[in-house]
């Protein structure tokens, strides 16, 4: 408040006073700035008497502020001398580009010696590549890959083959993931990822830059050769030219550069790959994308070879726990303050770089999360694509990786690009052959569940608090549409959901379209709830309010599937066949697997509810909210699409207000997962995430049964024991921990 005061006092109207002003008013003893001598508009005045005065009168909530003063244009004003805030501050670093070449901080070549030459050649490669993978994570493009003045004047690198055609490569691999962000819209939860603020991303001879590195390539695979061949033969080969002047470190050089140069061709390979349409360069991705890990394998064995040399054993002030380069040394021909004077958006702040070991984890899981894209077989059958997108939201994958999944899902407003959202919906509702009619593909509601649902697949990419924002408020979208549609089924075909098969095919589509968008409606809801946990929204007293809740909609959507299953069995055939259907549909897989996650909701919530009304555990503290009001909180949006109907916090209170240990023991949740996992083992085989996520689904059952068990033997209200929650066998699903108190 002070120095605003006497930012506003001292300049009067004529504003600015930069630094200066920051000094005059910390300074008892005055003189007027040169830079801004006082004229008709602006007097200098000593302002230390009366900020002393204000600070001692002025009392919590008041402002001393000067007659022009608004609170709008304070949320526009740069706090002046706040070093987070103003870019002036920072004295070092130079003021252009040409000021760091001239300065020599920048050198072509970088050393008049050919080994340090190279040995820093490799340290601006290893930056670059710690720069990329930063920025990768979120940082400014300006502030990491481009803070290389190198790379800012690639002209200037033509004289050094091997530091040109990387500097190439990397403006063009940043171009392309750029595109791929900014194609899929991923960009949305990340806008400053492809924001480039006027930096020379493109140039027309980027589209030789992998015909420059091959070259440069060939020549360094030539160099390596003749190494080999030296070292085998004993003879000097003096018709190739070296790195350097040791000839024995010549070959390790060579196998240095050579891996590094060999990666960014086969991940620029990897990234135009995916981008085919129709998924048609997967299988060519997946090559290159072995090719990356192998060339990481061998960067990283380097890393031995180049902390080695002597003229880096003696560095000084190294720090040997975090390094932005394979050798340790501090790179030539960065500057991370440049951008921030030539490019005035660009934040002062520099941004943390990764260290060089932490870059190589990160590509390294960037290429693990890119096979498992490529490997997808691509089937339209929506109900496997909506749980492979689910299955790869587990690894936790970034957003280059999540862009190139949601250009592969939706391409041209196609699945895959090569199926119409209306054919996947038509397979969905079992009438695969419908879907060639045009009054099918014109069809007011299927043209909306199409939109809807190439949304969500959208919505499924972005990364989880986004996602689970964005299902919030679709959830109302689909609501509405299946009201729409059941309102529409009973105008024209009466009140004849539930009657028999032997209906028009109008009625039969109309009633597929319904049950199937309900179906999608409950699973959308699901995914929402599911999402909080990994979100850690969800406090451990409330999670009896959760599983409740998750019940309820895991319920519903049991309902759907089996409504949906059985309606798609035609009437037409046999009695016996017909129930033969209907029991495949009742005791298929999935709804096994749904059915186990039923038992465990509600044998969590009750047993919860039980423990909170026995023995005072889990009890909601209301300091500030009441229980009622969280219920509202977490469910808000469910209870505003009607999700479940009829569902509210007083249906809650009276679901679990009667509930104790003794009869949670007597319904046996737990024990009834067992018996049904039993029967999946076989059904699941050659699933191995299906028979994964059945053996922790038993492990939380088993741990719970038991201890149950044990809180029954001793009494929920006794003092001597303690019940608390883990969430580590199971993502969603808590196992209880009984411990002494």
């Amino acid at each position: 408040m002070a120095s605003n005061h006497a930012g506003g006092a001292a300049s009067g109207e004529g504003g600015g006073g930069g630094a200066g002003q920051g000094e005059m008013v910390s300074s008892s003893t005055l003189s007027t700035p040169a830079s801004i001598p006082p004229g008709d508009n602006n007097v200098w005045a000593d302002a230390s008497p009366l900020i002393a005065a204000a600070c001692n009168d002025l009392q919590d909530g008041e402002l001393v502020h000067g007659e022009n003063f608004s609170l709008f244009a304070s949320m526009s004003a740069l706090e002046i001398m706040d070093p987070k805030m103003d870019s002036g501050i920072e004295g070092t670093g130079y003021s252009s580009i040409e000021e760091a070449i001239e300065n020599g901080a920048a050198p072509i070549p970088l050393s008049s010696d050919p080994t340090i030459n190279i040995q820093r050649t490799i340290d601006v490669m290893d930056h670059l590549f710690s720069c990329e993978a930063t920025w990768h994570k979120g940082a400014l493009l300006a502030q990491t890959v481009f803070s290389c003045i190198y790379l800012l004047k690639v002209e200037r690198t033509s004289p050094h083959a091997i530091l040109h055609s990387y500097c190439r490569i990397i403006r063009a691999t940043c171009n392309v993931v750029i595109s791929a962000v900014y194609d899929a819209r991923t960009h949305e939860e990340e806008d400053l990822f492809v924001m480039s603020y006027g930096l020379p991303l493109k140039n027309e001879m980027d589209e030789k830059s992998l015909s420059i590195l091959h070259s440069v390539e060939e020549t360094i695979a030539r160099q390596l050769r003749a190494c080999k061949a030296q070292t085998s033969k004993k003879k000097q080969l003096e018709d190739i030219e070296s790195l350097q002047n040791n000839p024995e470190l010549e070959e390790e050089y060579c196998r240095a550069i050579l891996c590094r140069l060999r990666f960014r061709k086969h991940f620029y390979h990897l990234l135009t790959s995916m981008r085919k349409p129709e998924g048609r360069g997967l299988e060519l991705a997946r090559k290159h994308i072995a090719s990356c890990l192998s060339e990481l394998d061998l960067m990283r064995k380097s890393e031995k070879f180049l902390k080695s040399q002597p003229h880096i054993l003696f560095q000084e002030n190294q720090e040997s726990n975090y390094n932005t380069t394979a050798s340790g040394l501090n790179p030539v021909g960065f500057d991370s303050s440049v951008n921030n004077r030539l490019l005035s958006p660009t934040p002062p702040r520099a941004a943390k770089i990764l260290s060089w070991i932490d870059a190589v984890m990160y590509f390294e899981k960037l290429l693990h999360d890119l096979d498992v894209i490529c490997a997808f077989s691509l089937d339209p059958t929506l109900e496997n694509v909506l749980q492979f997108v689910v299955r790869f939201q587990k690894f936790k994958p970034d957003l280059v990786s999540r862009a190139h999944l949601q250009l592969l899902l939706v391409n041209s407003g196609k699945l895959f690009g090569r199926h119409f959202f209306h054919e996947v919906i038509s397979k969905a509702i079992l009438l695969p052959e419908i879907a060639k009619e045009k009054e099918f593909q014109t069809n007011e509601f299927v043209v909306q569940l199409s939109q809807l649902l190439l949304q969500l697949l959208k919505i499924l990419c972005t990364n989880t608090s986004w996602q689970r924002r964005k299902l919030g408020k679709t959830l109302q979208d689909w609501s509405i549409i299946s009201m729409q549609l059941e309102l529409a089924y009973k105008k024209n075909f009466g009140d004849t959901l539930n009657s028999p098969n032997d209906e028009s095919l109008d009625a039969k589509v109309s009633k597929r379209l319904l049950f199937w968008s309900q179906e999608q409606t409950y699973w959308t809801a699901s995914r929402f709830l599911q999402l909080g946990f990994e979100l850690e929204l969800y406090n451990p007293s409330e999670f009896c309010m959760v599983y409740w809740y998750m019940s309820v909609v895991f319920i519903q959507l049991l309902e759907k599937i089996q409504v949906r299953s059985i309606a798609s069995i035609d009437i037409s055939k046999q009695k016996g066949k017909k129930k033969k259907d209907q029991r495949d549909v009742i005791f298929s897989p999935s709804v096994l697997l749904l059915q186990c996650y039923i038992y465990l909701s509600e044998g969590l919530a009750m047993t919860l509810a039980a423990l909170r009304n026995e023995g005072n555990a889990f009890k909601m503290p209301n300091t500030f909210n009441t229980e009622n009001e969280r219920f509202i909180q977490h469910f808000e949006l469910l209870q505003k699409a009607h999700i479940p109907e009829q569902v509210s916090f007083s249906t809650f209170h009276e679901s679990t207000f009667t509930a104790r240990i003794s009869e949670v023991v007597q319904y046996d949740y737990f024990r009834e997962i067992q018996r049904i996992s039993v029967s999946l083992k076989g059904s699941f085989a050659g699933q191995p995430e299906k028979l994964s996520e059945l053996r922790q689904i038993e492990q939380v059952a088993e741990r719970n049964r038991i201890a149950l068990n044990v809180i029954n033997q001793l009494g929920a209200g006794n003092p001597s024991f303690r019940v608390s929650l883990d969430l580590s066998h199971h993502p969603y699903f808590a196992v209880l921990l009984v411990k002494r108190s």
